[in-house]
């Protein structure tokens, strides 16, 4: 493997997309690392690294002769978008002067790291080479985002989130099916629909919420505060989600671990298909679902 020589500290996760991909973690954990559903960080201390400790693990991709065999970097871990501009761009360099075939680099992005930087930042650094960013909006309705502490409203997501668009690079967003309960799940779809049109991301993805012990929405839903769709609902809930969306030129993917439906396609080509699908599976019961899997396949 061409991450030989690396040593990660704690778990590393990364996009499924991103599975050819050369991880470096440019930062360790999540800076923000408040959201209610979410595990993935909390055994990390946000800091970030220094560029003599990046630079030694590229050096150790090259020194294992696995230099040429890097094309894509995602760079770790939950937010190296927070990291200042000029950094990320020497780290972009450095990444071009150790790897012969780079091609293009990705990271996760938060609301509080895309709303500090400016269009014409995000252009530079797609410029030199950090093309893809994905971010976790998880719902478009205010209530459910206040109440799985986001730390801003679906307005200033959208801000945020529109600068990736405007600057040329391409953004792919995740949803949560579930994640309003029973009493929100109509809402919440449409609204999640209502903040893609209007960001008009170029992937879309969905994920059922798979509640994790130990997290506050998981003690939310033990204590009978939110009370979780079944799988029909969960259904239902994104037949509503993909009817609403109207978008030109996306890639829907709904085939997640924790998805008992997997579905995609192109928008808008493929939309009435996947709502006729979604609908014969409401319908009829005896129809199969797949088990939910791990929420942190990732």
């Amino acid at each position: 493997m061409f991450d030989a020589g690396i040593t990660y500290e704690g778990t590393v996760y990364r996009p499924p997309s991103e599975a050819h991909s050369l991880i470096l973690q440019a930062t360790i954990g999540c800076s923000y690392n408040r959201c209610t559903y979410c595990a993935m960080y909390q055994d990390k201390r946000f800091r970030q690294r220094s560029l003599d400790e990046l630079r030694a693990d590229m050096d150790s991709v090259v020194a294992t002769g696995g230099a040429r065999a890097v094309r894509r970097v995602f760079l770790a871990d939950g937010d190296a978008l927070i990291m200042r501009t000029p950094r990320l761009l020497e780290i972009l360099g450095d990444l071009k002067d150790h790897f012969p075939a780079f091609e293009r680099a990705s990271v996760y992005a938060s609301p509080q790291s895309l709303l500090t930087k400016s269009v014409e930042e995000i252009a530079a650094l797609k410029q030199a080479g950090l093309t893809v960013y994905y971010a976790g909006p998880e719902t478009g309705h205010p209530q459910v985002m206040q109440d799985i502490a986001k730390g801003v409203t679906p307005e200033q997501f959208v801000e945020g989130a529109r600068r990736v668009v405007d600057a040329g690079a391409k953004l792919s967003v995740i949803f949560l099916l579930g994640i309003g309960g029973t009493d929100l799940s109509h809402e919440h779809a449409v609204a999640s629909a209502e903040w893609c049109n209007a960001v008009e991301p170029r992937f879309v993805s969905t994920l059922t919420l798979t509640p994790v012990p130990g997290t506050p929405i998981c003690d939310r839903i033990d204590r009978g505060e939110l009370v979780l769709p079944g799988p029909r609902g969960i259904l239902a809930e994104l037949r509503t989600f993909i009817e609403h969306l109207d978008l030109r030129g996306a890639i829907f993917r709904g085939n997640h671990a924790s998805n008992q439906l997997p579905i995609g396609g192109s928008l808008p080509k493929d939309k009435q298909s996947l709502l006729s699908l979604l609908d014969a599976y409401i319908a009829d019961e005896s129809l199969p679902l797949r088990p939910p899997q791990s929420p942190h396949s990732l």
